[in-house]
Order: structure tokens, then C-alpha cells, then sequence
């Protein structure tokens, strides 16, 4: 059986809170809350230092236990710094040891994380692991945006809520071109809910495990995995169901339908979605057409311009990433 590490990606509010409840369903598998520690250090990884150096680990594990999140996992925070300092030498094995520590508490031995985020990141999710397997749902970007229209946390720009769902869905085509099929998997949040069962197969397959009946009844799952003060998920306590697909059609304007599909339109019929309405060629949608292909193809130019400045970076300074978690 497999142990290599699990994330799961996509757009906000694409379903990827009820994919992680699914997984975590699953006997061998934890997957826990949002934690967002892991992409801040990355990103700060050169403020780390050597960690050969047992105190630059305490230090790191300190800053780990401190982030605003660490609380949701549920973990004793001396215990999780004390197995930072024995872990391996590297960033990734002080990040995965937190992950495997939350399975611990399940006792589970597959182990990951979820946030949409990483969708965008994926270069530094297989710098940090790179036996990583990614799992992206996929969900209708006008539904998408009128589900983020309605969370606390939306931007006040409208068109900001449309260049999330652009940017995922240009990140989703970029990695399927990308990483061969052991490394990344997609699903449709409407094919997953419609009939979970089989979309759960196809992913168990993926990851190399036996398909467990639990896995389609998720609900169970998120009090124990989705932090009550995060209002915006109050569905994953429900049952799997369709109810959501294409609610867009009564919760977004058609000004704003029309707004949605002028811009990622031909998105979203690559990913299997009628477009409503003819797309309005103004100059304000010529010039977001442009830049989202433009943006598309200088994106892998630009990840691998990233991970080479990083190795150098890391050969002066920085800590050593991969995971040599065993």
C-alpha cells in the first residue's frame, strides 16, 4: 500500500472541504483542517536557515506551533516541536511531521493537507514532497463565484471573484498538460456529487486504495475535521447532494452571468460547461481574454524560473526542502 502524501486543491468554494471530508472518511488517510503554515514557510524558507542546526528546528517548530491555525489540528504543541527537532534535517520533513502527527491522533498512516491554494503552488508542494499525489476538484466557475459572492471573507471587486475561478482553472489546465497521471487527478464537483461512489473509486484508484463505503457519507466527519467558526462550510454537515450545482442561475445577476462567462466563457466549455449567454466583445474583455492566455502560458516559464532562483538560493543559504519522512 502506498504512503505517499496527499493534497487537495482547487478553486474556493469549488468542494474541496467535502473532498477532504471523503478522504478523511477513509480508514488509511487524515487529512485535517486548513492549517496555512505550510505555504508561509515556504516562502520565508531562507529565514529558517541551516536545519542540520537542532535549534534553527526548535526555532522553526516554534513558528509552526505559533501560526493562527495550528490550534484547529488539535495537537499539543510542545510534543509537535520536540518531533520537529527529531525529524529530518529538511523543511518538508518538519511540515510533513505535523501532517503525520494528525494522523496519529486517527491512527492512520497516509497523511496530507487541503487548501485551494496549493492549486497555484504546485511547484512548491513537489519541491517539499516530491512523491506528492494532487487531487483537484473542478466546479462550474459561475457557481463558484456565487458561492464566494456570499462568504465573509469576498472581495469588494466582483471581478476579482471572476480572476479567482480564471486563475484556477488556468493553474488546473497548466498541471493536467504538466504532471503525469500518478501525480495529479481531476474530478468534477458535479460528477462527484451526482454519484460519489464512483468518483470516490476513480480516486482511490489513483491513490492506490481500496474504496470504503464512509467515504460517501462525509457529513460524519466534519465535526471533528472542519472548525465550527467557519460559518461558510455549515454544508459539509449535510448529506452529499446535488442542490448546488448550477445554483448560479438564481443567486448571480445576469449582469453578472454575462460578466462571468464574457471572461472565462471558453474555460469553462473545456471543462465540460455550457456557456448561457454570447460573449460581449467589449475592450475591457478583449483585454481579460488577452491577459488570462498570456498569464496561461508565461505561467510554467515563470515556475521554472522560481524553483531554479530558489535552488540557488537554497544552495547559499536556505534549508534543504524535500521530505525524508519514512
Amino acid at each position: 500500500m502506498s504512503d505517499r502524501p496527499i493534497f487537495v486543491v482547487g478553486c474556493p468554494r469549488s468542494g474541496t472541504t467535502m473532498l477532504q471530508l471523503m478522504l478523511h472518511a477513509h480508514p488509511r488517510i487524515a487529512l485535517p483542517p486548513e492549517s496555512r503554515f505550510l505555504l508561509p514557510a515556504f516562502f520565508r524558507r531562507h529565514e529558517f536557515g541551516d536545519l542540520a542546526d537542532a535549534g534553527q528546528r526548535r526555532a522553526l517548530g516554534e513558528w509552526i506551533t505559533g501560526t493562527a491555525n495550528f490550534g484547529d489540528l488539535g495537537l499539543d504543541r510542545a510534543a509537535v516541536i520536540e518531533a520537529i527537532v527529531a525529524a529530518p534535517p529538511t523543511l518538508g520533513s518538519a511540515l510533513g511531521t505535523v501532517f503525520k502527527l494528525y494522523a496519529d491522533r486517527f491512527g492512520k498512516p497516509r497523511w496530507g493537507d487541503k487548501r485551494p491554494a496549493y492549486l497555484r503552488n504546485l511547484p512548491a508542494i513537489l519541491r517539499l514532497f516530491p512523491d506528492a499525489q494532487i487531487i483537484n476538484i473542478m466546479r462550474d466557475g459561475r457557481d463558484c463565484v456565487a458561492s464566494l459572492k456570499e462568504t465573509p471573507w469576498r472581495p469588494a471587486d466582483f471581478d476579482e471573484l471572476i480572476d479567482y475561478w480564471a486563475r484556477s482553472a488556468d493553474a488546473s489546465l497548466r498541471a493536467a498538460r504538466t504532471y503525469p497521471a500518478d501525480v495529479f487527478h481531476q474530478v468534477r464537483y458535479e460528477d462527484l456529487t451526482a454519484d460519489p461512489e464512483a468518483g470516490l473509486r476513480a480516486i482511490c484508484d489513483f491513490l492506490g486504495e481500496e474504496y470504503d463505503p464512509a467515504m460517501a457519507r462525509p457529513s460524519e466527519l466534519a465535526p471533528v475535521a472542519v472548525p465550527t467558526w467557519k460559518t461558510w462550510h455549515k454544508l459539509t454537515r449535510s448529506e452529499v447532494t446535488t442542490a448546488r450545482v448550477s445554483s448560479w442561475r438564481q443567486r448571480l445577476t445576469d449582469d453578472e452571468v454575462a460578466r462571468c462567462e464574457a471572461v472565462f466563457g471558453d474555460r469553462l466549455a473545456r471543462f465540460g460547461y455550457e456557456v448561457s449567454t454570447p460573449c460581449r466583445r467589449t475592450t475591457r474583455v478583449r483585454a481579460a481574454r488577452t491577459w488570462l492566455v498570456v498569464r496561461d502560458r508565461l505561467g510554467t516559464a515563470r515556475d521554472r524560473a522560481e524553483d531554479m532562483r530558489g535552488s540557488l538560493r537554497a544552495r547559499r543559504r536556505g534549508p534543504a526542502l524535500p521530505a525524508r519522512l519514512g
